[in-house]
């Protein structure tokens, strides 16, 4: 079965497709048992070709640089900053998520100004490189800065540029549409390759010529007007460019249907028409939420926590903002992981012992699934007891207890042969096994095939406290 045409005329690879360019030597190298079995993970984007010694050999020069070509995401990817905390955004392969998967989460920016006093700017630095939340066991973080020139003196920018890139290494994103002031910013941080913002009609000359100077990539804005957006490109692209970042214009209150629909029909052009002139990450600015006149600083910042959750949402890979109370950066992060997520895989944990504390031979042992979510709510809670224990996580297949049960992926079997495999009767002189309650109706053969006697623990993990403390003995 050889590629077909999607709908907007863009192939969609098969793994035959790759195989036929590969070296077809078997050689293993790449820890695939064979060249076919590499293909079909190159086309899920599992691998990359470069895993592959000896496509990288002058011999498969022209096969490599096909495979290159026809695996090419319609949104280019592009690197920001120059060193190991650099950060790639754009890369994405299809429009809506269940088609494949979304790469390189949306990168969430907080803004210092060259006005800020040295304290608030510190504070800010801080509060952005600090924040950090482990949800579902992924830590949500914040990835980068953006310096803006608000007094449009160059030196003053040149001096805030410093500091900042003295005091974090997250990757910077430069905002002043003066070219000189720009200069000045990246004479600051020569090597350090952060993205411009912005290219306009009035000064793509100028800026074109910074990027090409410092390597940088280049933000081209032009606010709700596409055709310009698209004319702008070409221009760069002429001129050498091709790290570029789009701004179609961010708006709050009566332009919102605008900033969504531009969003969308700029990545619709990319992924489903082909259109090149256009395939490159997005950039939203929330920030401008801030430009509003509002009763309370709350109001700004519930809006703009608003509109960045829609851009998330409706394609955006950067995302320029100006709040950093948690309550509206949380929500957010979380979004952005639910999204990022590969939906073509549960998102579950590895099965096995897990030992919580320092348990000894007369400690509990419990049982879960491996469904993260489910895994993680039962750790917390156990941990919560400060009661050491043991827990067993089963392999279902990532479905937590009451799906897994009713599906067939978490059965009497699968738990029997978990606790014969954890090994934990050499670590207990008990034979109780405690599982969920969601579980009860496999619980009598469970105990026939493992010779362990269950305890039939609470509904939900918020009971396990409870559950210890009446009936562990």
């Amino acid at each position: 079965m050889s590629g077909k045409e999607t709908k907007g005329g863009m192939k969609q690879l098969s793994p035959i497709d790759i195989y036929t360019l590969l070296p077809k030597t078997n050689c293993k190298e790449c820890g695939e048992d064979n060249c076919m079995a590499f293909a079909t993970k190159v086309v899920n984007r599992e691998v990359s070709i470069d895993q592959c010694p000896p496509l990288l050999t002058k011999k498969f020069e022209k096969n490599y640089l096909k495979l290159k070509d026809m695996l090419k995401p319609a949104v280019k990817e592009v690197t920001v900053g120059a060193d190991a905390t650099s950060i790639k955004v754009g890369g994405k392969l299809v429009m809506y998520r269940h088609e494949f998967t979304y790469f390189n989460p949306t990168a969430i920016a907080i803004d210092v100004t060259d006005e800020m006093p040295d304290e608030e700017l510190s504070e800010r630095l801080k509060k952005t490189q600090d924040f950090s939340y482990v949800y579902i066991g992924n830590e949500l973080k914040l990835q980068m800065v953006a310096v803006r020139s608000t007094s449009d003196d160059a030196e003053k920018f040149k001096a805030s540029v410093k500091k900042v890139a003295e005091l974090t290494k997250l990757p910077l994103i430069l905002c002043s549409n003066d070219s000189s002031v720009m200069e000045a910013g990246l004479m600051a941080i020569p090597k350090a390759r952060p993205l411009i913002y912005a290219a306009t009609k009035d000064n793509w000359k100028e800026m074109a010529e910074l990027a090409l100077m410092y390597n940088c990539p280049l933000a081209v804005s032009a606010p709700n007007d596409l055709d310009l957006l698209r004319s702008m490109v070409k221009t760069m692209k002429e001129y050498g460019i091709d790290d570029l970042v789009l701004d179609p214009g961010t708006f709050t209150g009566a332009g919102l249907g605008d900033t969504i629909n531009n969003f969308t029909m700029l990545r619709r052009a990319a992924c489903e028409m082909g259109d090149e002139m256009v395939g490159y990450p997005l950039i939203g600015t929330p920030i401008t939420a801030w430009t509003e006149p509002a009763k309370s600083p709350t109001v700004n910042a519930w809006t703009e926590a608003q509109v960045a959750s829609m851009l998330v949402t409706r394609f955006a890979d950067i995302l320029i903002m100006h709040g950093t109370e948690g309550w509206a950066l949380l929500p957010l992060t979380v979004l952005r992981q639910n999204i990022y997520t590969d939906p073509r895989k549960p998102v579950a944990v590895k099965p096995g012992l897990r030992i919580i504390g320092t348990p000894d031979e007369n400690s509990p042992v419990l049982m879960t699934s491996n469904f993260a979510l489910t895994y993680y709510t039962v750790e917390q809670d156990i941990e919560s007891t400060g009661k050491p224990a043991y827990l067993i996580v089963v392999d279902s297949e990532g479905t937590a207890i009451d799906s897994g049960v009713a599906g067939r992926k978490l059965t009497a079997e699968t738990v029997a042969d978990a606790i014969k495999e954890s090994k934990v009767e050499e670590k207990v002189k008990h034979r109780k096994v405690i599982i969920p309650g969601k579980a009860a109706r496999i619980s009598g053969e469970i105990e026939e095939l493992s010779n362990w006697e269950v305890l039939v623990g609470p509904q939900d993990s918020s009971g396990i406290a409870k559950f210890l403390q009446d009936k562990w003995k």
